[in-house]
């Protein structure tokens, strides 16, 4: 933590940094007789001894909590918020988001913390200065949510998007963007709880609840997009919320929007919920191709790569089955798939399909002359046969496949007479 790494720089470096303005208006006269240090000493005891006492409870603070003595830690943070009370303008900001992050660090590793107590901290650091003010509620916001206390959170947000004060920074400006993202998210959880305990009992009134809380959450929540970033749980909320009223083409629009949106970081899960989404509604393969092709060059070895082969196994043209030859492949290249039979299944599928053309085996040494070096150790060596015996199926699938792959391979546990005995 920075703030408290300065906070327990030496005291000695301290004062220096306080008589600068002293030393550099005495430049140029005479020195004096007089025995300085004595006569500063005297002139400010109040504030040596203030500074100083502050300085050894911090590094009390910190040794209890190093050690995780959380009591021992709580009885001296009981005393340190006094240092609130040095208004010097350099570094009254940095005590007080110290005093805020040791406080709630504190409580959540006591055993014996209870809500009051953080909202105590909460309120009291929320109105101990206005550049705190935001990112406070946010966080009492959070803890609020984690517990369960939804409505409360909400209202902490509600008070927190209404708050000015003074011109409005731009950071001060991203971070209202943000309270109002999350008032809307709870806009949306309360929406979820209206529409689960009253699905089985039809109300109007209740119906109009849930259509009041829909437009609240949905007037940020459609707005998220104008700002860069990762927005997953607000437009899938969003979605849903849409999808439940039957709004599809606004729905397809904000997924497309994210997906597709440059002004947006790429975002593999963006894709993910465009083709769950349109699968959903049973759009047409070319669709679902499309999207996906998109996925395989952010994630080659994504999962739904299998679903993606699939497609494209079903098409006669000759370049869609060399494309999923090359697709599995890269699959297999990640450690992950090593062992994961319908990965290998479909390797399989592919290569049958294959060696009804021509030319397969040039098409399959092509894809494989830059892994012959490696692939090898990576899939077909002893230790691999011994795991993979345990999954006969697997066995055989690899025992049909590794002379194709790797016909160079000599001394190999995977031969005929072992995929037999495996199965």
């Amino acid at each position: 933590m920075d703030h408290l790494d300065t906070e327990l720089s030496p005291l000695e470096d301290l004062e220096k940094d306080d008589d600068t303005s002293d030393d550099n208006s005495s430049k140029g006269r005479r020195k004096s007789r007089l025995p300085l240090v004595n006569l500063m000493s005297t002139e400010r005891p109040e504030v040596s001894g203030f500074r100083q006492s502050t300085h050894i409870c911090l590094e009390k603070i910190r040794e209890a909590m190093l050690h995780h003595r959380w009591h021992e830690a709580a009885e001296y943070m009981a005393f340190y918020p006094q240092i609130l009370e040095d208004r010097t303008r350099t570094s009254a900001a940095t005590n007080k988001e110290l005093v805020w992050r040791l406080s709630t660090e504190i409580l959540h590793h006591h055993p014996k913390s209870k809500l009051e107590d953080y909202n105590n901290i909460y309120e009291r650091m929320k109105h101990s200065g206005v550049k705190l003010y935001l990112l406070v509620s946010l966080e009492h916001s959070f803890h609020l949510m984690l517990h369960g206390h939804i409505v409360d959170a909400k209202r902490q947000l509600s008070v927190a998007e209404s708050w000015r004060y003074g011109k409005e920074s731009a950071a001060q400006y991203q971070t209202i963007k943000l309270i109002q993202a999350y008032r809307s998210l709870l806009d949306y959880i309360i929406w979820c709880d209206k529409k689960f305990t009253h699905s089985d009992l039809p109300n109007f009134d209740d119906n109009q609840e849930m259509q009041n809380y829909f437009r609240q959450a949905s007037v940020n929540l459609k707005e998220i997009l104008k700002n860069p970033g990762v927005w997953d749980p607000f437009i899938l909320s969003y979605v849903e919320m849409l999808e439940f009223y039957e709004d599809h083409e606004e729905a397809l629009k904000v997924l497309n929007d994210y997906a597709y949106d440059n002004s947006l970081p790429p975002n593999p899960n963006a894709h993910v919920y465009l083709y769950q989404y349109l699968k959903r509604h049973n759009a047409p393969q070319r669709k679902l191709m499309k999207v996906l092709k998109t996925l395989h060059v952010l994630v080659p070895s994504h999962e739904l790569m299998l679903e993606y082969s699939a497609l494209l196994l079903q098409s006669e043209k000759k370049s869609d089955s060399e494309k999923v030859l090359g697709m599995v492949l890269e699959m297999l290249d990640f450690a992950c798939w090593r062992r994961n039979l319908d990965v290998w299944k479909c390797l399989k599928a592919v290569i049958e399909k294959l060696q009804l053309q021509d030319d397969w085996r040039n098409i399959v040494s092509g894809k494989m002359s830059e892994r012959k070096d490696w692939w090898p150790a990576l899939h077909f060596t002893k230790f691999h046969a011994s795991k993979d015996c345990e999954d006969p199926e697997l066995m055989g699938v690899k025992v049909a496949l590794v002379q194709i792959l790797c016909p160079d391979l000599k001394c190999t546990k995977y031969t005929a007479g072992e995929g037999s005995k495996g199965q």
